[in-house]
């Protein structure tokens, strides 16, 4: 990539040769004429300036087939940034192989409510563990060639009343819960865009604020990049303008947009020009647009005619035009655009299915296991039960949605990894949970009704409960694969949909052993785990699904994930619990629980969760030895601990370690993380493992005086497999007041 600072004087004399219109034409989004793009810049072939395309997503490229990752959340149980970098220079490269320049990921807003519908697209309910996994993934995808979108900038935790809701959030708690990960992106991986949200921050949209956008991201930051909407985020010119938003997207109307993807967007396009077609449409679109769906869909970009009548009355400087477009086009200069230097890519690279298949295996979580786990070589049968286990759940609905070339379910890795040798039975037990991968259609594009496909399944009865229970009273273990149904654009409940639930009790009712097969978004309410022999969850594990369900089952790999969310026994043991929190009232989420967010709370309301923040077993025994801590010059510490696989298989430990200040002079939380590592350890296999806890992590945030200050004062150091399961504790002593820079 060429060094940006190099291009300012080739960026500059471009800018000058461009009319009032033709800058314009370079602060907003366009129909893509090869209709891939998410997003689309056209170039400028009079002076010069390539055309841009923006794709999504965080799972795998959307606009041709591709690979389909597994969901970030999977990403996130890993605890492992090397694994991250390993994901996000597979997603470079095919950004790059399907003829697109910049991906519209990764996201990482944190989980605070565990209801968000986009739970599964971001990391974790903890900020320095999303930080590590958002600077692993951007470094890699941008060293692969393509750039990288940080998103969505900022407090975008919910997707009810997405458009409109106000997330009433202090200085504090910005600070210190939902910029970190943003701010690593900047100034650790340099991220090339960061995409400003839907929703509004103490009352203003997140596209106009000027304090976030331009004194924070870009004058305290340093960010040298470009801000991008989310698609039709922006309602007002002047505000936006002013305000540092960059590039609007997707620049023109829902109808146009998508035209060859509808027929009646296709006829309202082939209209005169004269004809109201953004009213036509809105009047089409009516009966199926969702409530609080987005309501600037069928217009056009306010950063094309109001932004230019609003350059013209003097509202908004033609300077301002000039930085927005030197922000994009040296973006563009720095990943060799200009000069036809960008990388070759590709896609469906088999290696690429091989990072999905490692990501998803690393990134499963077995919660709990009562020596069922790993099934016997050679089980005599088993029954797999589940409305939708012979689907492979590649991901969520909405814009990480991915077409894979190919996809294997539960049903399909447990047959396949049996060899025959074991009867595989199955019973769907309650009806099909309706998921966007779904392929079965019927005549013009329709799904098929359950009916029909159970009948086409030689389900000629539907699915029952009771056949479930008896299939499984008659095998010698009970698999079943539970999943919710998580979409962008729509919170999620966390009850398993279908009577799921009462199909789970059944059948371990039934069952000589019973295991289920968690694909969820994030936490969900498990009233039956109390009663089952084991729950693995692998969330949403793309298109390796099946292979992945079917290893961790039967031991050929160590269930090595940690829980990057904390699952709860109520849902109102959550922070997020009152209705003014969550989902608000009156457009106003009150983000009253301030920085005790996730396990923050669970610790300093002192509530005991179903699984605790971090929490994952294994098939193999590690032991903990010869813990110490030693404090730094400054407020530093260096933590060392010797892990020892005791057991009899390889494995994979995650090392935590939290900090907590003894006697604060403000509220802050009992512990929180500081430092993990990953360490893969084979059976009998010891190491010593170095974390470093930096000065940053000593501080909160003072917002009288504006800066991260370090109280004088002990501080305990808390070693540990989890946020509850601490194996050693040391003190650290600050002697003075720091304020860190």
């Amino acid at each position: 990539m060429t060094n940006p600072d190099s291009s300012n004087d080739r960026i500059d004399a471009l800018i000058e040769k461009l009319t009032l219109q033709e800058k314009i034409d370079l602060v907003h989004g366009d129909h893509d004429p090869a209709e891939l793009a998410t997003g689309y810049l056209p170039g400028n072939d009079r002076v010069g300036v390539p055309s841009l395309s923006l794709v999504d997503g965080p799972m795998g490229v959307r606009a041709v087939t591709a690979t389909a990752f597994p969901a970030s959340i999977a990403l996130a149980a890993a605890w492992d940034s090397d694994l991250a970098r390993e994901q996000g220079e597979a997603l470079g490269t095919e950004v790059l192989g399907a003829d697109q320049d910049v991906l519209l990921a990764p996201g990482f807003n944190i989980i605070r409510a565990p209801q968000c519908g986009r739970s599964f697209e971001y990391y974790s309910e903890d900020p320095h563990l999303s930080s590590r996994l958002a600077v692993g993934t951007i470094e890699s995808v941008q060293s692969a060639g393509a750039m990288a979108t940080a998103k969505h900038y900022v407090a975008n935790n919910q997707e009810h009343q997405r458009h409109a809701v106000s997330a009433e959030v202090d200085e504090r708690t910005l600070r210190e819960i939902y910029l970190p990960a943003f701010e690593a992106a900047v100034k650790e991986a340099d991220v090339a865009s960061v995409m400003a949200s839907y929703n509004r921050i103490n009352g203003t949209y997140a596209t106009e604020h000027e304090r976030l956008l331009t004194d924070v991201l870009k004058d305290e930051w340093g960010f040298d990049g470009f801000v991008v909407s989310d698609w039709w985020a922006t309602t007002d010119a002047v505000g936006a303008a002013r305000g540092g938003l960059d590039l609007d997207m997707p620049g023109v109307p829902v109808h146009e947009w998508q035209e060859n993807e509808s027929r009646i967007h296709r006829a309202i396009g082939a209209l005169p020009d004269a004809a109201p077609k953004d009213k036509l449409a809105a009047l089409a679109a009516k009966p199926w647009l969702p409530d609080g769906a987005n309501p600037n869909l069928f217009e056009g970009s306010v950063f094309e005619d109001p932004l230019r009548e609003a350059v013209k009355g003097g509202k908004v400087p033609e300077t301002a035009l000039d930085e927005k477009i030197a922000r994009t086009l040296s973006q563009m200069e720095r990943f060799g655009m200009f000069d036809d230097e960008q990388p070759e890519g590709s896609v469906n690279d088999p290696a690429h299915e091989t990072v999905a298949r490692r990501v998803a295996e690393r990134g499963t979580v077995l919660l709990q296991n009562d020596g069922v786990l790993p099934l016997d070589e050679e089980p005599a049968s088993i029954a797999v039960i589940g409305p939708n286990a012979d689907k492979a759940k590649i991901g969520g609905g909405g814009s990480s949605e991915v077409d894979p070339t190919d996809a294997i379910s539960p049903l399909d890795g447990i047959r396949e990894r049996t060899d025959g040798e074991t009867t595989v039975s199955f019973e769907r037990g309650v009806e099909r949970i309706e998921d966007p991968h779904d392929e079965d259609e019927g005549p013009f594009g329709l799904p098929v009704p359950d009916a029909i496909d159970d009948a086409l399944s030689g389900d000629d009865e539907g699915p029952s409960i009771d056949a479930a229970a008896r299939v499984a009273e008659s095998a010698d273990v009970a698999v079943v694969v539970v999943q919710d149904n998580a979409s962008e654009s729509e919170d999620r409940s966390l009850w398993l949909p279908n009577e799921q639930d009462q199909l789970v009790a059944a059948v371990a009712d039934a069952a000589e052993k019973t295991v289920v097969v968690a694909r969820t978004a994030g936490p969900v309410r498990m009233p039956w785990a109390g009663d089952v022999d084991a729950i693995v969850e692998t969330w949403y594990p793309g298109q390796e699904d099946g292979h992945v369900t079917a290893s961790v089952l039967f031991g050929d790999v160590d269930p090595s994930g940690r829980l990057p969310v904390t699952f709860a026994r109520r849902t109102d043991h959550y922070p997020a619990s009152t209705e003014g929190q969550y989902p608000g009232i009156e457009l106003e989420a009150e983000y009253s629980e301030g920085v005790f967010v996730g396990y923050r709370h669970f610790d300093a309301e002192d509530i005991e969760p179903l699984f605790p923040f971090g929490h994952g077993l294994s098939y193999t025994d590690f032991e903990y030895d010869d813990v110490t801590v030693e404090a730094g010059d400054g407020p530093e510490a260096t933590v060392e601990v010797t892990v020892e696989n005791v057991g009899d298989r390889d494995g994979h430990e995650v090392v935590q370690a939290y900090l907590g200040q003894d006697d604060p002079s403000v509220e802050r939380p009992p512990k929180e993380l500081a430092a993990f590592e990953s360490v893969e350890l084979a059976a009998g296999e010891s190491k010593t493992v170095t974390l470093e806890i930096e000065e940053r992590d000593f501080a909160y945030y003072d917002t009288e005086e504006s800066a991260w200050t370090v109280e004088d004062g002990d501080y305990t150091v808390s070693v540990g497999r989890s946020s509850r399961d601490i194996v050693d504790t040391d003190t650290v002593s600050v002697e003075d007041l720091t304020v860190v820079e």
